[in-house]
């Protein structure tokens, strides 16, 4: 679902954004700009700096990147490197299988690297940690 609403978004010459693709594949039901997230989800949603399948990793803002980032953690390689799906990382595009690194001092997922091409880890980001979807169960 998330990936057809980009399709269409796309065809008709829309800007791709990482919430709305976050929040469709997540399921976590946040608005607001990505860098909003991680407060907003404090009363509703479970929260945490262990990466979980299906959370979404929130980026703090930072001068550029404004709006902060959402990716949604789609496997677990060790436990300081884990692969994401998010979008406009680059413009206007949704990047799948991304490795995302744990650099952080403590490893407690509080700084990391992003996959920028395969292989190739670019800027340092900070993190405010990962938001969990709901248990429906």
């Amino acid at each position: 679902m998330a990936l057809r609403e980009v399709a269409q978004k796309q065809a008709r010459g829309q800007r791709v954004w990482c919430v709305p693709y976050a929040r469709n594949l997540s399921g976590i039901q946040i608005r607001g700009n990505a860098k909003d997230w991680w407060g907003r989800a404090r009363s509703t949603f479970e929260r945490g700096n262990e990466p979980a399948v299906g959370a979404v990793m929130s980026f703090r803002a930072t001068r550029g990147m404004p709006l902060g980032h959402v990716a949604v953690v789609s496997d677990i390689v060790t436990d300081r490197e884990v692969i994401v799906n998010h979008a406009n990382w680059h413009r206007n595009k949704v990047s799948l299988k991304m490795g995302v690194r744990d650099v952080s001092k403590r490893n407690d997922w509080t700084l990391v690297r992003v996959e920028t091409q395969p292989g190739r880890y670019g800027n340092f980001y900070p993190v405010n940690g990962f938001i969990y979807p709901k248990d429906d169960g």
